[in-house]
């Protein structure tokens, strides 16, 4: 199930940076903030800010986060600032924030549920950081999400890194961004890196909290794409394709407008 990415990334890449400062010339802002994980994800998107001239701020916003994944956002940072004079870098370190959120909501004895909602209050409390930078220096907040974790499977936090002002990368495939990231040559140690959501504070990837390889789920979601049903697979691609229905089954209020209750105009 190995993907292999065909994008022209040249041409993508031109196209992505075009857009993005199109975008903000009619929003007439300064330019872009980005939250900044030590993944490909948020590397690729801040180069691409980068790219456009414009005003690119990359926030780092520890919470308890693995060292590793702190150093290689770091060293992403330090290499862009090298290359892109418009690119301005900040930390707030959010683990007293956190901590005495944890210390004043009520606590539940199902550990699972727990761990979760903690999960996404890390990723809620980082987009309301990046709203803040956003607010007080006129810059858009940049989405990191690309498509498979956007409209495949969502696996991303609503409202958290899902509370974006517009989303570069969200047309490409996890193999597309890497395929992005080796053309804009940002730093190994991210480009080899398994990718995480850093949400736990521990070591733990992607694919140990999905149960499949990016890989794997896009092979899923192009297959489901030309209509496949699960009677048409078996052994680890039938399993493969069962976490991805699953998934994006359970996931489709993330990826789908806000219900709204209609009134009937007979009682207005």
């Amino acid at each position: 199930m190995a993907k292999k990415s065909t994008i022209q990334v040249e041409k993508v890449n031109d196209h992505i940076v075009n857009w993005l400062k199109t975008y903000a010339d009619n929003a007439k802002v300064n330019g872009f903030v980005v939250g900044i994980s030590g993944g490909v994800d948020s590397a690729v998107t801040s180069t691409l800010c980068a790219q456009t001239g414009l005003t690119t701020l990359c926030v780092e916003m520890p919470i308890h986060q693995h060292p590793s994944q702190v150093n290689r956002g770091r060293e992403h940072i330090e290499q862009l600032q090298k290359r892109f004079p418009n690119v301005q870098r900040a930390e707030t370190n959010l683990t007293s924030v956190f901590e005495d959120f944890v210390q004043q909501v009520p606590n539940t004895e199902n550990e699972h549920k727990l761990y979760l909602s903690l999960a996404n209050t890390r990723a809620r409390l980082r987009m309301t950081t990046l709203y803040y930078y956003a607010g007080i220096h006129g810059l858009l907040v940049a989405g990191t999400g690309n498509k498979v974790e956007d409209f495949g499977v969502g696996f991303y936090t609503k409202y958290g890194d899902g509370g974006v002002d517009l989303s570069p990368i969200a047309d490409l495939m996890k193999s597309d961004v890497y395929a992005l990231g080796k053309f804009l040559e940002i730093p190994d140690s991210i480009q080899t890196a398994a990718p995480t959501d850093g949400l736990f504070g521990d070591s733990r990837t992607d694919e140990d909290q999905l149960g499949a390889s990016y890989d794997e789920l896009e092979w899923a979601m192009n297959a489901t794409e030309k209509g496949a049903t699960i009677d048409d697979f078996s052994g680890r691609e039938k399993e493969v394709f069962s976490i991805y229905t699953r998934l994006n089954k359970a996931n489709q209020h993330k990826m789908q407008p806000i219900p709204v209750c209609l009134i009937p105009v007979s009682y207005k």
